[in-house]
């Protein structure tokens, strides 16, 4: 049926496997259609929301065939393979045979018209907006873990993606932060606005590669397609109305001090070890020219971190969810950071200085 290398076929199996779920009520979503034509072999996986397609150009085949194969067995047995192993795979009825060197490997198939598929939609779309995908993996990496996880707000749940004029945003909140950054897009396409699902947006961070190659938006009414030229990702959308998140974002605010990154970033994780494992509290104490992190837990332990600032306005006690200050110090690759605060009972807003795109809004908290 096919002679393909290990190496070629293991970085597009793993693209598709990794929305494969473990465990599924259908045994077929466990596995990875193979769809092998005259010059290229297509790997489709699903979970039902999200599908991922990866093409792959082969040597030009007399054989035309659709096959189903257990995804994570395949992609186990050919991670422990030496990476140069050239496969033999030939089909039997409903079953597989891969012979390399002295290994051989029997995989159980299913039919390949019982494959489920999302709805090719988006194929007549146009694209609303096309971007770098390094471009792309930066704003999402800046702002995706502010996404909800399982909340009954469904459509926090994900990711806004709006287009504005010639502005592109990517918005993310559960409700206790926000994160936004926007860059220019210079086109004239109309406006759009989508919800992406977390597993989607997971999903794409991991497929996105460094570097200018474009990756084309193409949206249908109920699904967006993620097109990075040898990959596609299609996901079903978040339906229902993202929250006003400029009412959010706070502004003019005037007590405000940049700060090392890496030296504010280190100095959290170290207190973090002594946070409340529940509740994980920080209290920012702000005093002349001087930031004051403590944390304390039940067993009555506390850690303590002292920071030169340049401040020189009212003293102030304000507590914080540590880790959601960890999260964008991690996710901000800056030399230095902005904290802008009001008051004791307001939300502190970060941003990079110098740059007006990126904004992070963290809620205060009781401590």
């Amino acid at each position: 049926m096919l002679t393909i290398s290990s190496n070629k076929l293991y970085r597009p199996l793993q693209a598709v496997t990794g929305i494969v779920e473990r465990r599924h009520t259908l045994p077929i979503l466990s596995n990875v259609l193979w769809e092998l034509n005259t010059n290229s072999l297509v790997l489709t996986a699903t979970d039902m929301e999200i599908q991922v397609q990866v093409t792959i150009d082969i040597t030009p085949s007399t054989t035309e065939t659709s096959i189903t194969l257990p995804a994570r067995k395949l992609l186990d047995i050919i991670r422990t393979l030496q990476t140069d192993s050239v496969l033999t795979i030939g089909q039997k009825e409903t079953s597989v045979k891969i012979e390399t060197g002295n290994s051989k490997f029997n995989l159980q198939t299913l039919p390949a018209a019982d494959y489920p598929r999302l709805a090719d939609a988006n194929k007549d779309k146009e694209i609303i907006f096309s971007l770098s995908q390094s471009e792309l993996k930066e704003k999402l990496l800046q702002v995706h873990y502010s996404m909800a996880t399982q909340d009954i707000r469904y459509y926090l749940n994900g990711l806004l993606i709006q287009k504005r004029g010639s502005t592109l945003e990517f918005v993310a909140t559960d409700g206790h932060r926000l994160g936004y950054v926007s860059k220019p897009l210079q086109d004239s396409s109309p406006d759009t606005q989508f919800i992406v699902p977390r597993k989607a947006v997971q999903e794409l961070i991991k497929l996105l590669e460094e570097g200018d190659s474009l990756v084309k938006i193409r949206k249908g009414e109920t699904q967006v397609t993620f097109d990075l030229g040898s990959i596609e990702l299609t996901t079903k959308l978040v339906e229902g109305t993202f929250p006003d998140y400029q009412r959010v974002i706070p502004k003019g605010y005037t007590k405000s001090f940049s700060i090392s990154r890496e030296e504010l970033l280190h100095a959290l994780q170290r207190a973090a070890v002594l946070a409340n494992e529940k509740f994980r509290g920080v209290r920012w104490v702000l005093s002349d020219n001087l930031l004051r992190v403590a944390c304390t837990n039940a067993d009555q332990e506390e850690a303590e971190e002292e920071l030169a600032i340049e401040y020189s306005y009212d003293p102030m006690d304000i507590g914080f969810n540590i880790n959601y200050l960890i999260d964008v110090l991690n996710n901000t690759k800056v030399e230095n950071i902005n904290c802008a605060v009001a008051d004791e009972n307001s939300s502190m807003l970060i941003t990079i200085p110098g740059n007006q795109s990126f904004k992070y809004v963290v809620m205060p908290m009781k401590i």
